[in-house]
C-alpha cells in the first residue's frame, strides 16, 4: 500500500501554487510515495479578482480539485502551503482549517505528519513566522511536524536572495508579484516533499 501524501495550498497568484508543484515532485522522487495536490477555497469576490488581475493567475490551476476535510484524514502526511497576510496564513487557509474541528473530536490526524511551506513578498516579511503560527494547528490536531533540516545545504545559500527556512520552503513574490519561484526555492521545496514522504514512509512502517 503507498504512502499518501496530499498537498493542500491557497495560492492567489500561482506563487505557491509553483512550490506545491515542486513539493510534489519531491513526493514522488520517494518510492511507493503519491502525492495528491488540492486546493483550498477562494473567499474573495470574483470581481475583487478580476481587477486585481488574481482571477486569469488562478485559471493557471483551476483544473486542481478543491480540498474537502476528509482530504486530511486519508493521508498519511499533509503539506500545507499558503501565503502569508501580516505574517500569518491567509483568510482562505483559516477558514479550511476551521472546518476540522470534527476531525479534532475523533483524533482522526493524531500521528500523521504536518508540514508547511509559504509565499512572502518581502525577505522578512513572515516567512518564519506564517509557518511556525501555522503550527499551532498542526499541534492542537496532534500531528507530527517536519520542517527542512540543515541537510538541505541550499538553507545556507548566500550568493543570491532566496527564501526558505529550517521551518520549510518559502519564496518571495516581490511587492507586485511579479518574482516567480527560484530554482534554489523549488529546489527546497522539492526536498521538503521528499522529505516528509521518507519521514511518513517509515512512520506507516
Amino acid at each position: 500500500m503507498s504512502t499518501k501524501i496530499n498537498i493542500v495550498f491557497y495560492s492567489m497568484y500561482g506563487h505557491i501554487y509553483r512550490m506545491a508543484e515542486a513539493v510534489a515532485e519531491g513526493v514522488r522522487e520517494v518510492e511507493g510515495c503519491e502525492a495528491n495536490l488540492y486546493q483550498v477555497a477562494e473567499l474573495v469576490p470574483d470581481e475583487a479578482l478580476e481587477k486585481s488581475g488574481a482571477k486569469q493567475a488562478r485559471d493557471a490551476f483551476a483544473h486542481i480539485p478543491m480540498a474537502k476535510v476528509d482530504d486530511l484524514s486519508a493521508a498519511d502526511a499533509v503539506i500545507f502551503g499558503t501565503p502569508t497576510r501580516f505574517g500569518n496564513m491567509a483568510a482562505q487557509m483559516r477558514n479550511f482549517l476551521d472546518q476540522t474541528g470534527g476531525l479534532w473530536m475523533n483524533g482522526s490526524l493524531i500521528g500523521k505528519v504536518g508540514s508547511v511551506f509559504t509565499s512572502t513578498a518581502t525577505q522578512h516579511g513572515g516567512q518564519e513566522t506564517t509557518i511556525t503560527s501555522f503550527h499551532s494547528t498542526l499541534l492542537h490536531q496532534g500531528m507530527i511536524i517536519v520542517g527542512v533540516p540543515y541537510s538541505e545545504q541550499r538553507l545556507l545559500n548566500m550568493d543570491e536572495i532566496t527564501g526558505g527556512s529550517p521551518y520549510g520552503a518559502g519564496t518571495l513574490a516581490g511587492g507586485d508579484g511579479s518574482r516567480q519561484p527560484s530554482e534554489n526555492e523549488l529546489a527546497i521545496a522539492r526536498f521538503q516533499g521528499r522529505h516528509v514522504a521518507q519521514i511518513a514512509k517509515k512512520l506507516k512502517g
